[in-house]
């Protein structure tokens, strides 16, 4: 069955052939791989797209990867490879799923990616392969990580900013961004050797400054009780300042700061002066940890002073 379609020879039927896009894009086989995609990624990087006639995904990026090829203006081609027909690199490489993109430079295999991925994307890709790299590119990329990590998703977090760290290896939001991850998953040393790789210049940066400080608090409550138990026994007894606080103290203790902000003010909002008024400190130390600019302590301390003033 043929779901993508080729012209009868194994290629792509999206593929250019005509003009700038026959030098941008083209196809290729298992025999002329040195030829069209080693020798030339010597001069420029040259993406391989992994495909078959069969694979519906594939489908969807064929055309996007060619119109992000031909917008980057030759800052890379593109070659794709039938792998029904010419299975012999994709072995070697061990692609065990497509469409798979990979990026060569200098002769090597550089970084690549899986999926459709949609054409932005596709975008950031070419431009942090080949060094075309803006300050709206980085920006996009930490904006996506932290709404990842903002819901959980650490994987997802940690591969935009490391993207992030490859197209701008200075970048403090993306250094911090990194090392809460490793907090999050209980690996404090892993962040601390993270955030050791900041240059001088940029160490005293807030984003910085605010890990290394919830690092610290979380030094102290790592006797707090297990993050799961926590959540469960705070979700049980939502109205009881001892177990909103105990939650509090678990999420600091993976470096979560907003969600313990979140469970202090939920002791506080139960009984203010609870255990003479132990979150309430806890909470204000976190403010001066997370900065006063930051969203934390802004929004923290409104929703603060509306518990104590109502």
């Amino acid at each position: 069955m043929e779901i993508f379609g080729t012209n009868g020879q194994g290629q792509a039927p999206n593929s250019l052939d005509t003009g700038q896009g026959q030098d941008l894009i083209k196809d290729a086989t298992d025999q002329s791989f040195m030829e069209d995609v080693i020798e030339p990624s010597k001069e420029v990087p040259v993406l391989v797209d992994f495909w078959a006639p069969w694979c519906g995904p594939c489908r969807q990026l064929g055309p996007t990867i060619e119109r992000a090829v031909t917008a980057a203006g030759g800052a890379v081609k593109l070659v794709k490879i039938n792998i029904d027909e010419n299975p012999g690199i994709a072995g070697q490489l061990r692609i065990q799923s497509i469409p798979a993109v990979i990026a060569f430079k200098d002769g090597q295999p550089l970084d690549g990616f899986m999926g459709a991925l949609p054409e932005s994307q596709v975008t950031e890709f070419i431009n942090r392969i080949s060094g075309q790299v803006s300050t709206e590119d980085v920006d996009a990329l930490i904006s996506r990580a932290e709404d990842a990590l903002g819901q959980g998703d650490l994987g997802g977090a940690a591969q935009d900013f490391a993207a992030a760290l490859q197209m701008d290896p200075e970048r403090p939001e993306a250094i911090a961004g990194m090392a809460r991850i490793h907090l999050a998953a209980g690996d404090a040393a892993q962040a601390k050797a993270i955030l050791d790789t900041a240059p001088d210049t940029k160490s005293s940066h807030p984003a910085i400054a605010a890990v290394r400080a919830s690092m610290e608090l979380a030094g102290e409550v790592e006797d707090a009780g297990d993050l799961a138990g926590a959540e469960a026994n705070a979700s049980a007894h939502a109205s009881d300042p001892s177990a909103q606080f105990e939650l509090g103290r678990s999420r600091l203790a993976s470096g979560d700061m907003g969600g313990a902000s979140a469970a202090l003010l939920a002791s506080i909002g139960a009984d203010k002066d609870w255990n003479d008024a132990a979150a309430r400190q806890l909470l204000l130390r976190i403010f001066d940890a997370a900065g006063p600019d930051s969203d934390i302590a802004k929004q923290g301390r409104r929703q603060l002073s509306s518990i104590l003033f109502s």
